[in-house]
């Protein structure tokens, strides 16, 4: 083990050569200085204790350590003084102070206890650091392994967000393209949303939940039993009611996969109007979200301009007309004007 390193400051060159003797008689590596200036420019990390003359000229003991305690070395200082007294006690301890050695030196035994004692309290300081500083390390590479599992867990959450709605489209894809009224207007409707949202500006994560809610919106025709859309002429009464649960039903389907959230409340409120008199909940224009009015008018649009089996499909002209007439009672004006504008873009 290496010796400890002692600085010692005493502006009397007799002291310093006689303590100097009796620190390396105990094993100790010395570098003696003649004034308190010198010491704080001999200073360094390196040393494990500093012994300083309280009366020295130019910079005394206390100017010494005041500057010492700025560098925050952490080094044990020791006062070593003939003339003692409780003023400078007080003093030396408020500078933090660790021990006094009286002078001259009387009791080898004692100063040998005390410097030591001073040089353990230095190896507990220097422990400490370096276990901080490890433990500093140690949470570092754990938040980066932390970081990286996360970035990996959103990854995964992300792929199987991804691939559950897409086992989910291709499903209703398969169940549209069985009928040739409704072939492709999952994709139709979800166009024309994603040119209405670009035209009112909407940001991309609103595009996007927009998306899904669009390919999602009539999932609930997988459940029930809507084979009547299929036969020539008007639907009943009771076929009606039971083509209008669809959306109540698509929601239950997408409500257990929580991250489509917004998206079931979409589905299930594409056939509300603003003017209060939609389904299932008969909201009005206040309780709807931008998204679903936006679905509204892009499925009411593609619905008038398609052919279905009971209906005769309107010319794009009158679907435009009739999407303008129900402006402000079914539909949201400020999504029609949109619709319109884009309408126009091509």
């Amino acid at each position: 083990m290496a010796p400890s390193k002692i600085l010692i400051a005493d502006d009397d060159s007799l002291v310093r050569e006689a303590v100097v003797k009796i620190l390396e008689m105990f094993g100790h590596s010395v570098l003696a200085v003649e004034s308190g200036r010198a010491a704080l420019e001999a200073l360094t990390e390196d040393f494990d204790v500093i012994i300083l003359d309280i009366n020295m000229p130019d910079m005394d003991g206390f100017e010494t350590i005041a500057k010492i305690n700025e560098r925050n070395l952490d080094i044990p200082v020791l006062f070593f003084t003939g003339a003692g007294s409780m003023e400078y006690a007080v003093k030396a301890i408020n500078l933090g102070a660790y021990d006094f050695l009286s002078k001259p030196i009387e009791d080898l035994d004692l100063f040998d206890v005390k410097i030591r004692r001073a040089i353990e309290k230095r190896m507990y300081v220097l422990k400490d650091k370096a276990y901080k500083k490890n433990l500093e390390v140690d949470i570092q590479a754990k938040t980066h392994e932390l970081g990286e599992k996360n970035l990996l867990l959103e990854q995964y959450s992300h792929e199987l967000e991804a691939s559950t709605v897409n086992t989910i489209m291709t499903l209703q894809t398969a169940l549209e393209e069985k009928d040739q009224y409704t072939a492709g207007h999952t994709t139709r409707v979800t166009s024309y949303s994603q040119q209405i949202a670009t035209a009112m500006q909407l940001p991309q994560e609103e595009l996007t939940i927009l998306r899904r809610a669009c390919q999602l919106h009539d999932i609930g025709k997988l459940v029930i039993d809507v084979s009547c859309i299929q036969k020539p002429g008007p639907l009943t009464a009771e076929e009606w009611e039971k083509v209008k649960k669809h959306p109540e039903v698509g929601e239950t389907i997408i409500r257990p996969l929580r991250f489509l959230k917004r998206e079931g409340e979409i589905v299930r409120h594409h056939h509300e109007r603003v003017d209060g008199r939609g389904y299932p909940d008969q909201l009005t224009g206040k309780d709807l979200d931008i998204l679903t009015k936006i679905v509204t008018v892009a499925d009411s649009y593609d619905a008038m301009t398609s052919k279905r089996s009971y209906k005769v499909n309107l010319s794009r002209e009158q679907a435009v007309a009739e999407v303008e007439r129900c402006s402000g009672t079914q539909f949201e004006p400020e999504v029609v004007k949109a619709f319109i504008a884009s309408l126009q873009k091509g």
